[in-house]
């Protein structure tokens, strides 16, 4: 019986420490020294309404905004993961044909052979913010024939827009399509 009561009053210990005193000490360091990313690094509009989260992606329907990377999940941050499909499943090649066509009949004078594989495929989360930077070039013509904004300025706000690679080599190079379109929006004005 001692062997049994000394076990659960252990276990009891366990569970207050590790389940929540650590969880409570964790939140409140991470409040204390980093409160935007702890709390979703959200970004806000003028009137402090939230719009969306940097690291989150979303979809974008208004032609003259740029579009990010396909959704499988159709960019439900409740969870996240894609198919995982191989390049040869038919369902694949027919979500990658109708991307293409919606490529076309959306970007008329942008060939199809100059179309980056990020935008007619998604990441493994279904959630990726990013594009990369030739992704965002690609749509300069459409962008700027809706907007009026001219191309040069587009491809500079691309590339203010174009974070460097991790610690100067992990990854590519990439563009936040939420930061870049909230930019876009303020040219628009």
């Amino acid at each position: 019986m001692k062997v049994i009561v000394s076990s659960l009053r252990l276990s009891l210990v366990f569970m207050v420490v590790c389940g929540l005193l650590y969880n409570l000490v964790v939140t409140g360091i991470a409040q204390a020294l980093m409160p935007k990313q702890a709390n979703g690094s959200l970004l806000y509009d003028e009137q402090n309404n939230v719009i969306g989260s940097e690291l989150i992606g979303q979809s974008f329907a208004d032609p003259k905004f740029f579009q990010g990377r396909v959704s499988s999940i159709d960019y439900n941050a409740a969870g996240s993961g894609s198919g995982n499909y191989a390049p040869s499943n038919p369902d694949m090649l027919a979500r990658t044909q109708e991307s293409v066509e919606m490529w076309k009949k959306d970007n008329p004078d942008v060939p199809v052979s100059e179309l980056p594989m990020d935008l007619i495929t998604n990441s493994g989360s279904g959630l990726d913010p990013h594009i990369s930077p030739e992704a965002a070039k690609a749509q300069i013509p459409r962008i700027s024939k809706l907007t009026g904004i001219s191309a040069d300025q587009l491809n500079e706000l691309v590339a203010d827009h174009t974070s460097g690679r991790e610690l100067g080599f992990l990854g590519e190079p990439v563009v936040n399509v939420l930061k870049l379109n909230l930019a876009l929006r303020e040219q628009m004005q």
